[in-house]
């Protein structure tokens, strides 16, 4: 079994910066791909960015492309995300996901462990 733990989650206003953390125990050896995915009341959840397990493969959700840079520390089993230039309409939850995937898709269902999320707040 795997673990996650988000943190980092806040209130900001809109332009504003935070930087996510998701730390991983347990069985991390066999983690491959991990991601960010958020969800708004009321809406499905989103795949916001995803990584492989070297950090050779991303990608990014059309919407937060340009603003939001994910990157993994396997040696810390920790995975970060760094959201820049943010908008009221990254308002959400925040959730962490792992995977046995190689791929890092953007698939909330391709993914196994998942945190209980950080709630991030933009206001206008």
């Amino acid at each position: 079994q795997v673990q996650l733990v988000e943190s980092g989650g806040g209130s900001v206003q809109a332009g504003g910066s935070l930087r996510l953390s998701c730390a991983a125990s347990g069985y991390t050896s066999s983690i491959n791909a991990m991601g960010w995915f958020r969800q708004a009341p009321r809406k499905e959840r989103e795949g916001v960015a995803t990584i492989d397990r070297d950090g050779d493969r991303i990608r990014y959700g059309d919407s937060v492309s340009g603003r939001f840079t994910i990157s993994r520390d396997n040696a810390k089993s920790t995975l970060y995300l760094q959201m820049n230039i943010l908008k009221p309409e990254d308002t959400a939850m925040y959730y962490c996901a792992a995977g046995l995937l190689n791929t890092p898709e953007l698939v909330p269902g391709r993914y196994k462990y998942w945190g209980q999320g950080t709630q991030v707040t933009v206001s206008s």
